[in-house]
């Protein structure tokens, strides 16, 4: 493309955008869209109640473009001092589990609430509601229901922990708004200097991360909303009493005796180029009244972190929850450096109570630790080989000091029909978390993937022998998982249950099987019941086994050829097996919410979902072959879903959302499968994310043809089908600037091409708000209405659907 075509296409490209007023997408559309959502659900640590809890979706954009701070990686609403549009409840269903009676609770009117922290003992639990200018700390008494305000607590919920239970369950460490704190910092009326950068020759990668800091004036404002006084709150009085010193606070953590807290303070100098989490900190302890007992670390900026490496220094620090005073935590032995040749990758400390002395190695690592569940008196540490992706988990017992570890389950992460599941968690007195036991058995819980789709299971798994035995295990038909272990031998089961037709309900299963239900949930769209999926399995080119889940519309005739929507997100696996793998299930009950691609089903489209578009290959090489790849696997997608007679392969669309979007992008650049696309909150030039982006550990400079021949933006002159693209105006997602889809919207136009840009005001990466989600939709819907469903009967042979 020549420079005067380019600049030509920015200047036509400013002078014909404009604002337009919202749009809505069809009735049927919006009827399905603002139904009522299906509630989360928690047990309390006790197993005696159930809290159902039903999320706030859709916030007006008068919401959403309420004023926000974009400070190191937060967002942060300056006028509760909170997090800009964070998660919210809007109703609260407290059950015992006994008898499945609902226990009333008198939430406040329009609340504004936050997930609950439960006590330790289930007694209680905290929750925060946030108001226009505050917000406010309540608790919940679970065996009465009773629902009261901490009076004069300003909960300060822009950074950290908010609410931490202290053992014994009697007390809360809270994070409040200093009392003595003035007005904001003003910024500068007139500039006091340039602003300056320096590198002083050392190795510093960085992703493209935003809402970065940026000046001296945001230095200030981060320390101003992100400093707290930490409170200790009595449960039963109510009283709040000053604890420590005023900060910016981590994280914080008390011993499980109580005698300490553990605290991760974040400190100057800030970086301009790295979010708050790899700013310098200290990590010390406190004594249970709040006073210093001594700093253990002093970690600096984390600005030279190899790519896909680690800090250097302790990471991952923590209490050990089966002693009453130990902490652990991982040291890098490589520097960090993933591709550094070594021994051993990482080492495993220990610092027993009363912290003098030095730290204790207890284990050394051949690759990277990245995770330990603790038991009584021992530890599963996990293991990761980047090379083949593959993960180890070893038993290390402390009752027997001289004994060996030894491997308890081997296998490459990204294999699901062979994953064992994951070890049950309880909850211990002092609020850390434990390896639920019966006797030398420990439980694992699994999705269950198998060829045919998810069944859920959960396992006795006994330490010493390694048997296991089954105790639950979803039925072929319907969909069931545990969602909690009430008794400590497994009889005794919290069920969730649903089928493609049935809303997810709750039920007690005894030693028997049987069940008693604990609630009845209605479908709240029973007008989507009519939609019919299947999972659908067929082979590339190359031999590799694929899938996609087929949606077909109510009321849909066999034989019928639909226009039809390929809606995918590519994944990176190391070799065909496990690419091939299905991880889903066609008996979960079928939603549809969002900026959803299934509401095309309500007007009249198949839909291939989540349509398996593997890019397969050893790590640092996988994307070398990255477009065949893609093609390959959409070609075979199409030609499948025609075979079946459910296709017209003629009209047929494309859309994704963020690398999805990206790889929609390169689908019409390097084929003629497609009629249109749709590409939302994508990254299309990877010339600017040039040091690393999804699994690609190479940088630009490392691969220059392959950053290249894979950004779709140098393709745009190839892009000829009609391409609407989709993004945030306020995308916070590392990569994805909205500059991508302004550029490419250029230079696909100054090329003749057909697209059509949407920019969302205050949307971040997803989109949140009512008007945006509608108008989303309308957008997509009205596109492949035109593009693709009324496209015409224009053929294309088999050998046209073969890459360009």
């Amino acid at each position: 493309m020549s420079l005067l075509v380019l600049l030509a296409a920015l200047g036509a490209w400013a002078a014909n955008a404009q604002d337009i007023p919202y749009k809505k997408p069809p009735q049927e559309i919006l009827d399905v869209l603002h139904a009522p959502s299906v509630p989360q659900a928690t047990v309390n640590p006790s197993k005696t109640h159930l809290l159902l809890m039903r999320p706030r979706r859709y916030p007006p954009i008068a919401e959403v473009s309420q004023p926000m701070l974009r400070l190191a990686g937060l967002r942060i609403n300056p006028r509760n001092n909170g997090l800009h549009l964070p998660p919210t409840m809007v109703e609260f269903l407290l059950k015992r589990l006994d008898d499945g009676k609902e226990v009333p609770l008198a939430i406040p009117k329009d609340a504004r609430l936050s997930a609950p922290r439960w006590s330790p003992d289930g007694r209680w639990f905290a929750f925060t509601n946030a108001k226009t200018d505050a917000i406010e700390l309540w608790l919940a008494e679970t065996a009465s229901g009773r629902v009261r305000l901490v009076p004069g607590v300003k909960v300060n919920a822009a950074y950290g922990e908010t609410v931490q239970w202290l053992p014994g369950s009697r007390a809360l460490l809270v994070q409040t708004v200093p009392v003595t704190r003035g007005k904001p910092p003003e910024a500068p009326a007139v500039p006091i200097g340039p602003k300056v950068q320096q590198a002083s020759g050392k190795y510093s990668p960085v992703r493209t991360y935003q809402d970065l800091l940026t000046s001296s004036h945001d230095e200030n404002l981060f320390d101003y909303y992100a400093t707290s006084q930490l409170m200790l709150v009595d449960v039963a009085s109510g009283k709040a009493t000053a604890f420590g010193e005023p900060g910016i606070y981590r994280s914080m953590d008390p011993s499980p005796d109580g005698n300490y807290v553990l605290f991760t303070k974040v400190h100057r100098p800030y970086s301009l180029l790295h979010p708050h989490t790899a700013f310098p900190k200290d990590v010390g302890l406190w004594d249970r009244q709040g006073r210093m007992v001594k700093i253990l670390f002093r970690l600096p900026l984390e600005d030279a972190v190899p790519i896909e490496g680690v800090p250097t220094g302790p990471r991952s620090i923590a209490w050990r929850p089966d002693e009453p005073a130990t902490l652990v935590w991982v040291e890098a032995l490589d520097g960090g450096d993933p591709k550094k040749k070594v021994s051993h990758r990482d080492r495993l400390m220990q610092w027993k109570a009363p912290f003098e002395g030095e730290p204790s190695e207890w284990w050394r690592t051949e690759h990277r630790a990245f995770g330990t569940d603790w038991g009584r008196g021992f530890a599963l540490v996990r293991e990761y080989e980047r090379e083949r992706r593959w993960g180890k988990t070893w038993l290390f017992n402390f009752a027997e000091p001289g004994a060996a570890p030894r491997i308890i389950f081997s296998r490459s992460i990204q294999d699901r029909y062979r994953d064992p599941g994951t070890p049950v968690e309880e909850t211990t007195p002092s609020g850390h978390r434990l390896l639920s036991q019966d006797g030398e058995f420990l439980y694992l819980s699994g999705l269950g993937a198998t060829p045919t789709g998810a069944r859920p299971f959960l396992d006795k798994f006994h330490l010493r022998t390694g048997e296991t035995r089954r105790l639950f295990h979803s039925a072929e038909r319907g969909f069931e998982r545990v969602q909690s272990l009430l008794s400590r031998d497994g009889s005794k089961l919290l069920i969730e249950r649903q089928s493609s037709t049935e809303p997810p309900n709750y039920f007690l299963r005894d030693a028997s099987g049987s069940l008693t239900a604990l609630t009845n949930f209605k479908d709240p769209t029973p007008q989507i019941r009519g939609i019919r999926k299947q999972l659908v399995t067929y082979k590339r080119e190359d031999g590799v086994n694929l899938s996609f889940t087929l949606f077909l519309p109510p009321g849909y005739k066999e034989g019928t050829r639909l226009p039809t929507v390929l809606w995918a997100y590519p994944r990176e696996f190391v070799d065909a097996d496990t690419a091939g793998q299905f991880g889903g299930s066609t008996e979960r009950f079928t939603t549809i919410s969002g900026t959803s691609h299934l509401f095309f089903l309500l007007c009249g489209y198949a839909v291939l979902d989540d349509a398996a578009m593997p890019v397969v290959g050893p790590p640092d090489v996988a994307n070398n072959t990255y477009v065949e790849q893609i093609v390959s696997s959409a070609k075979a997608a199409i030609e499948k879903a025609a075979s079946m007679g459910v296709t017209d392969p003629n009209r047929v669309g494309v859309g994704g959302h963020s690398y999805g979007a990206f790889m929609t992008a390169n689908l019409l650049a390097h084929s003629d499968l497609f009629r249109a696309g749709i590409a939302r909150s994508g990254a299309y030039n990877r010339t600017l994310t040039p040091f690393g982006f999804q699994a690609e550990p190479r940088t630009l400079w490392e691969a220059p043809d392959i950053y290249l021949r894979m950004s779709p933006f140098l393709f745009a002159h190839k892009i000829k089908e009609p391409i609407l693209l989709i993004h945030g105006e306020a995308d916070n997602n590392p990569g994805t600037f909205p500059i991508q889809s302004e550029r490419m919207y250029q230079a696909i136009r100054g090329n003749a091409g057909t697209a059509r840009l949407v920019l969302l005001p205050y949307e971040a990466h997803g989109y949140v708000s009512r008007e945006s989600v509608e108008h989303t939709l309308a957008e997509m819907i009205e596109w492949f209405d035109r593009y693709v469903k009324n496209a015409g009967e224009t053929s294309r042979t088999s050998e046209a659907l073969a890459a360009r």
